[in-house]
């Protein structure tokens, strides 16, 4: 017997142009191709709960339920999602000059369901899509979106098809379909995958879930916003530094926000977004430095990061607008500078990072020596993956235990 999920889902609309969309059908994107955003009647939602009772549940982001679109409990997928921690880097702090006020905080979504941040958009667009009565599902990933589809779609008894460019790392392509999902590998980039996908709705019968192409992957990611406001004591930090390849979770958070500041939950101060990219796929820094609402494709991407190695965003125009309201910018790193941030962090703190989580360490680093940011800010960083899963330097250095050990070399 199926029981009722509290939901406050008033209507969805088109991003760009405002057009509403009735809830409780199956959506893509809009008429004019853009991202469809869920609304919530927030008055009877701030009604119905209150910071007090959230405080004495348990779990991961399910928790936050209220401000979630699923209807009925037995479409939850839940794989065990924990709050996410948050910590500081105190000794790169002290070595980067920061104020008495000034911190670097990290927020590991490494710990997450399938390793990734990617974990809290696919459970929503999974969930979403059982109690839409969607059964085969399918999109494009660079690795930790595909993983976290497969997880979910086969918790849920969906079946999901996975297309990753040629260069995926190998663990994430062995990971995809050990998890259940079908994937291959296409001779072309993320962008060139998610053409396949497109052109092959009609005839292979499969929901597209790509980047922002469905409306329920953003609600799952404003989970960050919504839990890192509590965990902070519904304070926001003063500027947050994040990953941006498609997006999805800075126009989420920048959701949360607006959605917290209706209920009165916190007040009208928002953190500096900063978008940040490589400097070998920078569509979006291009756009902002242009003063441009939406970015064209970039041509011949290439980043080792590969989760932001995405060349074209369909919602480029959320990302901007949200990066330019909060008074924020968009910078973007080489490789160089991501594996030298990801090698200091390790060194120093003990905190693995992913080579796009070490890229916002880098940009933070860069923004802080131009003036960006000051000393005295406390900033937090999103590692939106666990570093286990990406390739690491051989080490080669052995010892013989049949030879003479020389001691004395070791101090």
């Amino acid at each position: 017997m199926s029981s009722e999920y509290p939901t406050f889902v008033t209507h969805l609309e088109c991003g760009l142009t405002g057009e509403r969309f009735e809830a409780g059908q199956v959506h893509g994107l809009s008429a004019v191709g853009r991202p469809l955003l869920v609304r919530y009647d927030l008055a009877a939602l701030g009604a119905a709960l209150d910071k007090e009772r959230l405080a004495a549940r348990a779990g991961g982001f399910w928790r936050y339920r209220e401000f979630l679109p699923v209807t009925k409990t037995e479409n939850v997928v839940d794989l065990g999602e924990v709050m996410t921690p948050i910590f500081p880097l105190p000794r790169l702090g002290k070595k980067l000059g920061l104020g008495p006020r000034g911190a670097v905080l990290v927020k590991d979504e490494g710990r997450l369901p399938t390793g990734s941040f990617k974990a809290r958009g696919l459970a929503l667009a999974v969930a979403m899509a059982k109690e839409l009565g969607l059964r085969h599902l399918a999109m494009p990933t660079n690795g930790n979106a595909g993983a976290a589809l497969a997880a979910y779609a086969s918790r849920a008894g969906l079946r999901a098809t996975v297309l990753c460019p040629d260069d995926t790392p190998e663990v994430n392509i062995s990971e995809i379909e050990l998890q259940g999902a079908t994937v291959y590998r296409v001779n072309g980039l993320i962008n060139d995958c998610g053409k396949i996908i497109g052109e092959g709705k009609a005839q292979a019968g499969w929901f597209d879930v790509s980047t922002l192409k469905e409306p329920y992957r953003i609600e799952g990611k404003k989970t960050m916003g919504l839990e890192l406001a509590e965990q902070l004591g519904w304070e926001l930090p003063d500027v947050i530094f994040y990953p941006t390849g498609g997006g999805t979770g800075l126009i989420g958070m920048w959701k949360a926000f607006a959605e917290l500041e209706a209920l009165g939950w916190i007040g009208s101060k928002r953190p500096r977004m900063v978008a940040v990219q490589a400097t070998g796929c920078a569509p979006i820094v291009k756009a902002f430095e242009a003063g441009e609402e939406h970015a064209p494709v970039w041509e011949n991407a290439h980043t080792a990061a590969a989760g932001i190695r995405v060349p074209v965003a369909v919602g480029d125009f959320l990302i901007l607008r949200a990066v330019r309201e909060s008074g924020g910018f968009a910078i973007a790193v080489d490789d160089d500078a991501i594996f030298a941030a990801q090698s200091a962090v390790a060194k120093e703190e003990g905190v693995l990072l992913c080579p796009e989580g070490a890229a916002t360490y880098a940009a933070y680093e860069a923004a802080l020596a131009r003036g960006q940011v000051a000393p005295g800010d406390r900033v937090l960083l999103f590692n939106c993956a666990t570093g286990l899963k990406y390739p690491m330097a051989p080490v080669s250095r052995r010892l013989d235990r049949h030879g003479p050990i020389d001691y004395a070399a070791f101090r």
